[in-house]
């Protein structure tokens, strides 16, 4: 098997896993609290990474080198940024808070104009008149002349995420750790954190097996697995475009499976959102000549 038609696979694969995870959170939302799961999946995570980082013998440089990086980067993610994610899935419906997400790589474009010197092209600023247009419909739930949105605190943190997502990997871009090390060391700071937040805020609870499986589940798969099959897929590929599209596979199964797990009823404005921001994106990822 040639190298990009594994990198392929392993991108399909952290897309099927991502595909689920709208469901798990609204499922472990059920019953914690946005801190409680962040707490869980981050310790599971980092768990699973640290067995990573060990068994590939790179424990040794883990703990001796990054921790200038770690100690902002940490702090951005998984604390900051899945704070907010999570805090816009408890006030949002799972398609609503799903569909918002997607616009990070719109907003990664954008700030690298201040960040990083880059300019916009005509399709850029295009891409993202449309993909906002979505998400107006999206907020407004089709009410598109009416400015009340029926949750608007969630509505912000939604977009914020994709702010704090796109700045977290903007600020990346020169990162020179291996990316599970680093992301190893990302948690390790992130964790001790998140677990003072846990002790004098809610405190963590048992909330019956569900609740734990779900919580696990994100640990595992939205944060740990998934995340290694992409830098796989990354890695592997001889051009990025032919494993970057493949995200556009994950909402509508994103979708399916919150009709059919959470029992969302999905609502024609989500579709109609969505369209338009995954229409965007596809315009974002154009090739160069062709969006000037």
């Amino acid at each position: 098997m040639n190298q990009d038609r594994q990198a392929i696979l392993f991108g399909l694969g952290a897309v099927a896993l991502w595909s689920t995870v709208a469901t798990a959170f609204k499922v472990a939302l059920a019953w914690m609290s946005p801190l409680e799961l962040m707490w869980l999946a981050a310790f599971v995570s980092w768990a699973l990474m640290g067995a990573l980082v060990i068994k590939q013998g790179n424990i040794t440089t883990a703990l001796r080198t990054g921790w200038k990086t770690a100690a902002w980067a940490g702090l951005m993610n998984p604390v900051a940024y899945y704070l907010v994610l999570f805090a816009a899935y408890d006030r949002l419906p799972g398609q609503e808070a799903m569909a918002l997400n997607y616009t990070w790589a719109l907003a990664m474009a954008f700030l690298a104009v201040p960040l990083l010197g880059q300019r916009l092209t005509h399709m850029d600023i295009v891409a993202g008149l449309v993909a906002y247009a979505g998400v107006w419909v999206i907020a407004t739930r089709g009410a598109v002349f009416n400015v009340a949105f029926a949750d608007p605190l969630g509505v912000v943190l939604a977009l914020a995420s994709t702010l704090l997502w796109a700045l977290y990997w903007l600020l990346n871009a020169r990162d020179t750790r291996q990316p599970l090390v680093g992301q190893w060391q990302n948690f390790s700071v992130g964790l001790p954190v998140l677990t003072l937040l846990l002790l004098i805020g809610p405190g963590f609870q048992w909330h019956g097996l569900p609740a734990f499986g779900a919580g696990v589940y994100v640990g595992l798969f939205e944060m740990g697995v998934a995340f290694i099959l992409w830098q796989l897929a990354v890695h592997k590929v001889s051009r990025t475009a032919k494993v970057s599209n493949l995200i556009f596979l994950s909402p509508p199964v994103s979708l399916l499976l919150l009709f059919l797990v959470v029992g969302e009823p999905i609502l024609p404005s989500t579709l109609v959102g969505l369209v338009l921001i995954l229409l965007g994106l596809g315009l974002q990822q154009l090739p160069s000549d062709a969006k000037q």
